[in-house]
């Protein structure tokens, strides 16, 4: 191969990329959003079009919801489609309608119509945003066309605001328009949108004129307008570039650009986070969003963890990879982060503090474009927002008043102690008593107290012992330096003390977590089946966290608690909430954006191959389930149970594979067995057609006729045992495929009867058949083979005189059929057990067989959905029920009797 050609080759990133696209969408559903820039610009009109041809293609379409705001041209599109009843939702004295998840989830139509997609959802329902349940029905494999306007995509939020003047509170991701598999962008220009809103086809008149007098301005929506052709241009020249990757054709490849942006939890960060998502988008770049913790960074209470949580949950929700990393200092672990990352913008904000300040505290940006070396710093100014909810950056901290008093004291004994000792001393050295009462106060009460215990030690040793003493005169210059001494060491150690203080509370909780994971995976290490893995994850969890929790399992097709701790009560809507978390694998509860009115947060066992159950856990109180560290704890804790349970399961199903070869090994044990039930008419046959060759001549037409008769019979025997084993076979391996007719019993029986003619002879047989029974759904080819082998065995196991019944009745939907004979019976110890392959109860003389009869009986019967049992006949005999039902089930697939 030449180099040229290596050279065109795709590249193994963009194959990859495409393969994993192809895979994910196998199984889910395809979103088509309709984007338009304004109300009115005929989003709504053209989904419906687009629906209407899909519907004359044959794909199965409904509305989910769609709002036509009374216009006649969208009524009249709505008219030709079935539409899903909405649901009515009585908030606040007003009745709302909203999407009936469940009803379309349970129709399952191909395509679903879904309009307004930003909506907000009533409280109560299972999201809080319409854009999650579009995001569950297109997990359930279910099409899905929906409408937006660009104005409600949460990059460009901020954007909107500044031009328009009003704040969008209904926001949906952009990762959603990047996952769209199309785009259609409904346009109309402005002058002609707003001569539509005149006329009243977008509002009701007075609606109109406060759309006119506020949203609706030309300019306003020229601008909105721009942005959604380059919102759509964008798009499009993803779709070019990854056709172009994928196919290897030769273009200008630049080096890639990664953006880095960080957020401290001030009410800048979320504006910063949407910038760098536009910002990324233009150079279609990756993009990562980092909070940095420092030393000290932690005092500023929960409410600050919060808004920090609060935006690395938008930054991944708009698309960027998120990270938490611990440093001395912000921009130093900034460009530590950077450099490691191959990044090469870092993002951040303008300075907004006064300028004094920042001579003594210089700011992040300066720090960075230092340090930056060949990484570009971009700075991003933010004008107030209009209407933005101003959030302080640090909430003012309550004044530590017993912290303050107690410094007081110090300063107080430690002035005592000067006063005493001053005979014996220096003045100058009665400083480092001083600073010893500063230590103290940094160790016991924190930085704000030891800085003002060097405060007033500095007054306090001015007044008492600096001539003129009492006096804050100071008669001496020299001890100007020692006083600015006492109060520079005093703060720096304060704030060196509380620093250490700090950073060993930060790493006790750490040391607290690793310990509590690491007696966790030592339980679930020790575990050996899955009670005891779900004792010791309650058992840990209720003595970190305090938390209250229970273990959700899968059982059929529900789940059910495997294990709960004491006092916790859990109603259907908990267990709805845990249902829903299973089957969507996301969390769910307190906490989260889905159905957060739960009591408890709701986390899915999943591991790579499946989920396996629900951990769900309440917790003491909103701010733990709202902190990001109990979040990581849980999901970790959540994580190692998931495994811990995959480890069970596979050991049980090593467990199964070592049953299934040693059943093996005694079905072929059995089989060998079986084959002198096979040699004996081969061996019969063999002696005939060797009389006839060697002694045919001899022989008269009686005794001809007679060994012929022999060899018919033995060769019929040998048929019926090679066919059962074939049959056998191809229910083990799962290769019956069902031909289901509506078919007649009468004939059914008729047939049955008539293949056994020549064994019954003068049999009697006994049919009670109703004249009236309808046609049942079967395969009569494989149904005729049942009955022949129940008559086959009825007559085996009764005496050669005894009659045999075969009747047919109909019981609430089912249709029953019995063959019963006048035998023996069978013991009650094998009823169950003669529907076994292979298995023979003791038989009559002459009697043989090859044990699969039945066993072939029960797997067809089982395929067709119906089932089969023995019971003994008061007076004596065995009697054989089937059950079918009258309408056609879906036929059962994989391996007889699993």
């Amino acid at each position: 191969m030449n180099g040229n050609h290596d050279d065109n080759r795709p590249s193994p990133e963009a194959l990859l990329k495409l393969a994993q696209a192809e895979e994910a969408g196998a199984t889910r559903g395809k979103l088509k959003i309709f984007l338009g820039y304004a109300a009115g610009v005929g989003k709504t009109y053209a989904m419906l079009e687009a629906a209407r041809l899909r519907q004359l293609e044959g794909r199965d379409v409904v509305a989910a919801y769609v709002e036509s705001h009374g216009r006649s041209e969208t009524d009249a599109l709505l008219e030709e489609l079935e539409i899903i009843p909405v649901v009515r939702v009585a908030y606040e004295g007003v009745t709302l309608a909203e999407l009936d998840l469940d009803a379309v989830l349970a129709r399952r139509p191909q395509i679903a119509l879904v309009d307004e997609l930003a909506h907000s959802n009533a409280p109560g329902a299972r999201h809080e945003k319409r854009w999650q349940d579009v995001e569950e029905l297109l997990a359930a494999g279910i099409d899905v066309y929906t409408t937006v306007n660009v104005q409600h995509f949460e990059s460009l939020n901020d954007t909107v605001a500044q031009i328009t003047g009003i704040v969008v509170r209904e926001t949906v991701p952009d990762r959603l328009l990047d996952e769209a598999v199309e785009i259609r962008l409904v346009d109309i220009p402005p002058e002609e949108l707003l001569q539509r809103l005149r006329e009243g086809k977008v509002y009701i008149p007075a609606q109109a004129a406060w759309a006119l007098d506020k949203f609706f301005k030309q300019g306003n929506l020229m601008a909105l307008r721009e942005l959604s052709l380059r919102r759509a241009a964008v798009r499009v020249d993803e779709q070019m570039r990854a056709y172009m990757e994928t196919r290897a054709i030769p273009g200008p490849w630049p080096a890639a650009e990664r953006l880095l942006v960080c957020v401290s939890g001030s009410p800048y960060s979320e504006r910063l986070i949407r910038a760098t998502r536009r910002l990324a988008d233009e150079l279609k770049a990756p993009w990562f969003t980092v909070y940095v913790e420092t030393p000290g960074g932690d005092k500023y209470v929960q409410e600050n963890r919060e808004r920090v949580w609060r935006d690395l949950r938008l930054a991944e929700s708009l698309g960027a990879q998120v990270a938490n990393v611990t440093g001395n200092a912000v921009a130093d672990a900034l460009i530590d982060y950077a450099v490691r990352h191959n990044v090469t913008k870092i993002v951040v904000g303008k300075p907004a503090k006064p300028r004094w300040r920042e001579l003594l505290s210089p700011p992040i940006v300066d720090q960075l474009i230092r340090l930056s070396g060949v990484i570009d710093v971009v700075v991003v100014s933010f004008a107030p927002g209009v209407g933005e909810e101003r959030r302080p950056g640090k909430p003012a901290q309550a004044p530590a008043v017993p912290g303050y008093l107690a410094s007081l004291g110090l300063v107080a004994a430690a002035s005592l102690i000067c006063l005493l000792v001053k005979p014996f001393l220096q003045p100058t050295n009665m400083v480092m008593i001083y600073l010893l009462a500063v230590v103290l106060s940094a160790i016991r009460f924190g930085r704000r107290p030891a800085v003002l215990t060097a405060f007033l030690g500095v007054l306090a040793f001015d007044f008492l012992f600096v001539p003129p003493r009492l006096t804050f005169a100071v008669a001496d210059t020299e001890y100007l330096i020692t006083f600015a001494a006492l109060f520079i060491v005093g703060v720096v150690i304060s704030t060196l003390v509380a620093r250490s203080r700090e950073r060993a509370e930060a790493v006790r909780e750490r040391e607290v977590q690793t310990a509590c994971l690491y007696y966790l995976s030592r339980d679930l290490a020790a575990a050996v089946d899955l009670e005891a893995i779900i004792h010791g994850v309650i058992r840990n969890i209720e003595e970190t966290l305090g938390a209250k929790l229970a273990v959700f399992l899968p059982e059929g097709a529900t789940l059910a608690i495997g294990g709960a701790s004491g006092g916790l009560a859990l109603d259907e809507k908990e267990r709805a909430v845990a249902d829903w978390a299973f089957r969507n694998r996301q969390a769910a509860g307190r906490g989260t954006g889905t159905l957060g009115s739960a009591a408890l947060l709701y986390l899915p066992l999943q591991t790579a191959a499946s989920v396996l159950g629900v951990l769900g856990i309440r917790l003491p109180d909103d701010a733990a389930s709202r902190s990001e560290q109990k979040r990581r704890l849980l999901d970790a804790f959540a994580s190692q149970t998931a495994m811990a349970m995959e480890r069970v399961q596979f050991s049980r199903q090593a467990e199964q594979a070592e049953i299934l070869q040693a059943r093996e090994n005694l079905e072929r044990a059995l089989l060998n067995s079986v084959s002198h039930d096979l040699r004996t008419p081969l061996a019969s046959i063999t002696g005939v057609l060797s009389s006839l060759r060697d002694e045919g001549e001899l022989l008269n037409d009686r005794s001809r006729r007679e060994l012929l008769e022999t060899a018919c019979e033995e060769a019929a025997r040998l048929n019926r045992f090679v066919g059962n084993l074939l049959d056998m076979t191809r229910l083990e391996a799962g290769a019956v495929r069902l031909n289901l007719e509506p078919c007649d019993v009468q004939d059914l029986v008729g047939c049955a009867l008539a293949a056994l003619d020549a064994r019954l002879g003068d049999r009697p047989v006994e049919v009670r058949i109703p004249l009236d029974l309808p046609l049942v759904p079967m395969d009569m080819v494989l149904m005729i083979q049942v009955l022949i082998n129940l008559l086959d065995n009825a007559l085996k196991y009764s005496p050669p005189a005894a009659p045999l019944e075969v009747y047919a009745r109909l019981d609430d939907g089912w249709l029953i059929m019995a063959v019963a004979d006048r035998g023996p019976g069978v013991p009650r110890q094998d009823l169950e057990r003669i529907f076994d392959k292979f298995y023979r109860i003791p038989v009559p003389e002459g009697a043989g067989g090859t044990g699969l009869g039945l066993s072939i009986c029960k797997g067809i019967v089982e395929a067709h959905g119906g089932e089969i049992r023995a019971e003994n006949r008061a007076g004596g005999g065995l009697r054989v029920i089937v059950r079918l039902a009258l309408a056609a089930a879906a036929p059962k697939k994989g391996r007889h009797g699993q």
